[in-house]
């Protein structure tokens, strides 16, 4: 059983709850973008945009983004938090990552 997959429900709801409705990525047909950024706001804010001593995601560099998110998924960086949840990503979708926030 996915260990995230609760983090991912609770993260997808609060998304939802604040949003609307979910927006579709044609990237990934049948997963809503909230799928994947609903995790990421739970400590980064609503698109990343941080309300807290935690760095925004959103504006950031795509190419930034997406190597830190490799070097947490990789090991090559460790974190308190962002390692295991990089793990939980495809390359795909932390290319979709990067992509939604620098586009905030």
């Amino acid at each position: 059983m996915n260990r995230l997959a609760p983090t991912l429900a609770l993260g997808l709801g609060l998304i939802l709850a604040g949003s609307g409705a979910a927006q579709a990525d044609d990237r990934l047909p049948g997963k809503p973008l909230p799928y994947f950024t609903g995790n990421c706001a739970n400590c980064h804010g609503t698109n990343g945009k941080a309300k807290n001593d935690l760095p925004a995601l959103a504006g950031q560099d795509r190419e930034l983004l997406k190597e830190l998110l490799l070097s947490y998924k990789s090991g090559a960086k460790q974190a308190t938090i962002m390692h295991q949840h990089a793990k939980g990503y495809t390359d795909d979708e932390i290319t979709i990552l990067a992509d939604f926030f620098s586009e905030q």
